[in-house]
């Protein structure tokens, strides 16, 4: 049963890295990234128990947490990008 829900999360996975490279907006892209983590987190926890090491759900847990600070750094930077006026006055610069 176990090894079904490892197949079905690398099938997710694969789906949300197809959303990440198609997504229309960088919003998305950003949600399919957060998601790809947190599948990721699910297939260490999932990985450890077939193996029998439970230590796997500590590596989990701080895979989450890197994953949960990175998404919300990055969309503070690309929220806040767009008010800054510096990158509207030079945009023709390059």
């Amino acid at each position: 049963m176990f090894i079904a829900a490892a197949v079905l999360i690398l099938i997710s996975m694969l789906l949300v890295l197809v959303r990440a490279f198609r997504g229309p907006t960088v919003f998305d892209r950003i949600l399919a990234i957060n998601s790809f983590g947190t599948l990721t987190v699910l297939l260490i926890a999932v990985h450890g128990y077939l193996d029998g090491r439970p230590e796997f759900l500590d590596l989990a847990l701080v895979y989450a947490l890197i994953n949960f600070i990175g998404t919300i750094a990055v969309t503070k930077y690309v929220g806040f990008q767009k008010l800054d006026p510096e990158v509207d006055r030079h945009k023709g610069d390059i």
